[in-house]
């Protein structure tokens, strides 16, 4: 989040020919103040996609609207929510933050520029194999009981929840074979869990596609992979445990 405040307003001198977007000031006849009251203060934000819908049409872009300077009031007569703020009204739209921005300061204007965060922007450029959400519950534990490891569902819960903290990397665009991730010796137990459900799940999306478990960019799935390597490490994990109990048990 960025807040700026109150700005001398500067002339923006531009190359011959070249309009400056959203400055309506050069026609305005206050030339040099502010078209807004002293206290008016924006919020520049960009649109979040409805969760009732999967279109992205009126996502595109940033927005600038402004906070209510005073409450709204029941009218009297026939019950509507009336205010006397107008502002609340305005809806200014911007193609950049930037943009937004520089029209909020060119205004004097006080302003809070809510950012995306970096790692959720990150994610969604990645877009690897259409994966966009983390695994469920549902289909960890789901996965786990085909695989006749319904004990370890908690691990496998505590792994994944912790994988935001750890900075997991992808696996499809990381390791060359799901077996690579198993058989790092870099990675934690927790850390080779987490990356290996959440590519269960990038692979699951491939086979559910319509024409013989390949995926529009003509990806084959490799689920079966996945799983065996979430065996292999698995049977790694017992096998560490076996020997460490027969360790203690000579010493």
């Amino acid at each position: 989040m960025e807040t700026g405040g109150h700005s001398d307003n500067e002339r923006i001198v531009t190359a011959p020919g070249l309009r400056v977007l959203n400055d309506n000031r050069w026609s305005h006849p206050c030339f040099g103040h502010s078209l807004f009251p002293e206290n008016a203060v924006a919020q520049i934000f960009k649109p979040s996609r409805s969760v009732t819908t999967s279109g992205t049409a009126r996502t595109k872009g940033w927005r600038l609207v402004f906070n209510r300077r005073s409450a709204p009031f029941i009218e009297p007569l026939m019950g509507y929510t009336g205010s006397a703020d107008a502002l609340t009204q305005v809806e200014l739209k911007f193609p950049t933050l930037e943009s937004a921005i520089r029209y909020a300061e060119r205004q004097g204007l006080s302003y809070v520029a809510q950012r995306r965060p970096r790692k959720a922007a990150a994610q969604a450029k990645q877009g690897v194999g259409q994966r966009s959400h983390q695994p469920s519950d549902a289909f960890a534990d789901a996965t786990l009981e085909r695989l006749g490891l319904a004990a370890l569902q908690q691990n496998y819960r505590r792994a994944l929840d912790g994988a935001l903290n750890r900075d997991d990397a992808s696996g499809p665009a990381t390791w060359p074979s799901p077996m690579g991730v198993a058989l790092d010796p870099t990675l934690s137990i927790e850390a080779k869990r987490s990356i290996l459900m959440n590519w269960a799940w990038t692979e699951y999306q491939v086979d559910q596609a319509p024409i013989g478990g390949i995926s529009e960019n003509n990806q084959r799935s490799r689920l079966h992979e996945v799983e065996q390597a979430l065996l292999s490490l698995e049977r790694e994990v017992e096998s560490r445990r076996d020997h460490g109990m027969v360790d203690r048990n000579v010493a």
